[in-house]
């Protein structure tokens, strides 16, 4: 029985790649990219607070600017790791990149009315993640 493989195994050898594994490549990217961003973001808003064109009270969730600070610095660094994995196929990252991104996406809601456009960009690249992992992370493990 150790030579006879596994479904998955089976249908791996069967199944080409799909072409959207450059679109998990591409979210992945993103995430690492976005994670970046989120860490500057973190540290601008922790280090100068009046940095932002409104104030607390102004952003879509009333929440102090150091808690925002804080949220965007460990998501931010998340999202990198979480990219660097999902990148490289595993499994665990694919389903935190996920989660990653879905929190990502909440939080640039809460900044919507600081950077409008900016948060709705990123919203949007979240959805692509989060779409493209779904629906074709599997395709990941036939690349590696």
């Amino acid at each position: 029985m150790a030579g006879r493989p596994t479904v998955d195994e089976a249908l791996d050898e069967r199944m080409p790649a799909s072409d959207w594994t450059g679109w998990i490549v591409f979210g992945a990217g993103m995430l690492i990219l976005g994670g970046a961003i989120h860490i500057i973001q973190g540290l601008t808003t922790l280090l100068d607070d009046k940095q932002a064109t409104v104030t607390s009270e102004g952003l879509a969730v009333h929440i102090p600017f150091t808690a925002l600070g804080w949220l965007h610095l460990v998501l931010g660094l998340l999202a990198v790791l979480v990219g660097v994995g999902a990148m490289r196929g595993n499994r665990v990252a694919l389903v935190a990149a996920v989660v990653v991104a879905g929190i990502s996406a909440i939080a640039n809601v809460t900044f919507i009315a600081a950077y409008p456009i900016w948060s709705l960009v990123v919203i949007a690249f979240d959805i692509i993640v989060i779409y493209a992992i779904v629906v074709y992370g599997r395709d990941m493990k036939r690349v590696w």
